[in-house]
């Protein structure tokens, strides 16, 4: 007999709470917020064939729903309580969903953020997750805070995601990398730890989800500044940096699915952000400088103006 809606969430989906006060169950469930400590929440809606393929692994795909929206907490130095989930499905697959949840439960677990609550209905595969997290009072990193002079870094390594999928579209031949590379468009790792080790540090912050240069561009017209950025300082991987100049910069300067953070601190504060880094065993590169000027200035290695245009990702556009 076929699983009924209610049948399936108790199935792959409900498990006992420890930090909710109140989990899946009742019509609404209840986070307990500690004193002096501000609620975070986000939330993002996947789409089958827009945000990811129908060939993903469930698994993959329950990790990625999920870190997209602990990404979102990293940005702002949020601590992850719990998360909602809203599901549409176009019929009940079992061997999908357990995969899904074991994928979905696995980064929550590790992150200790608890499924809460949520829906699901019949319809086309999509999945949508609101995320709740804390952040003590007046500490959460902004895209309001980036002043002339600070220095503008980026954790990890930037481009692979963008690469992977060039290659899904049959426009670069990636022979044995192929796999590596998909990991990284499917199975991002949010930065969780280095947001929260980054609040006092830097004076801004934002993840990468639709490319650098775009993202970035959200911080300046917040902060009412401009940046210098040098396109060949954005750390990529050695199998990016294998590819011709123009895919590189293609890749890490307009890429998207990232999921890493790009952030503003002083210079007084390098040696903070580089211990901040070590904590969380996250690289972190400094890429450029925030400027007064507005806009958004790209150079090479060499100091020159870079004339390209490389736009972000749009829903709308794209």
């Amino acid at each position: 007999m076929a699983l009924g809606e209610f049948e399936l969430i108790e199935r792959y989906f409900t498990r006992p709470t420890a930090r909710a006060v109140l989990g899946i169950g009742d019509d609404c469930a209840l986070l307990a917020i500690a004193p002096g400590q501000q609620l975070a929440t986000s939330t993002d809606l996947l789409v089958e064939g827009r945000h990811f393929l129908s060939t993903v692994a469930p698994e993959r795909l329950g990790h990625k729903a999920l870190a997209v929206n602990l990404s979102d907490l990293a940005a702002c130095g949020a601590r992850p309580l719990g998360f909602t989930l809203a599901l549409a499905l176009p019929a009940v697959d079992e061997a999908f969903l357990d995969g899904f949840s074991r994928g979905l439960f696995a980064l929550a677990e590790a992150h200790g953020c608890e499924l809460v609550g949520g829906d699901t209905t019949r319809g086309p595969l999509a999945i949508g997750i609101t995320v709740y997290g804390e952040v003590p009072a007046g500490a959460a990193l902004l895209r309001s805070g980036a002043r002339p002079g600070d220095t503008v870094w980026v954790s990890g390594r930037l481009g692979d995601a963008r690469l992977a999928l060039e290659g899904f579209r049959g426009h670069v031949s990636l022979g044995e990398d192929f796999e590596s590379l998909r990991v990284a468009m499917e199975e991002p790792q949010p930065r969780v730890a280095l947001g929260l080790a980054l609040r006092g540090v830097a004076s801004a912050a934002i993840d990468v989800s639709d490319g650098l240069l775009g993202d970035l561009g959200h911080v300046l017209r917040r902060s009412g500044v401009g940046a210098r950025i040098d396109a060949d300082a954005v750390p990529r991987s050695a199998r990016l940096a294998a590819r011709p100049l123009a895919w590189q910069r293609v890749c890490t300067l307009a890429g998207g699915d990232d999921y890493e953070l790009v952030f503003t601190a002083p210079p007084a504060a390098e040696d903070a952000v580089r211990r901040a880094g070590a904590a969380a065993g996250t690289a972190v590169t400094p890429i450029g400088r925030i400027e007064a000027e507005a806009g958004l200035r790209v150079v090479d290695a060499r100091g020159e103006p870079l004339a390209e245009d490389w736009p972000s990702f749009d829903h709308f556009k794209s």
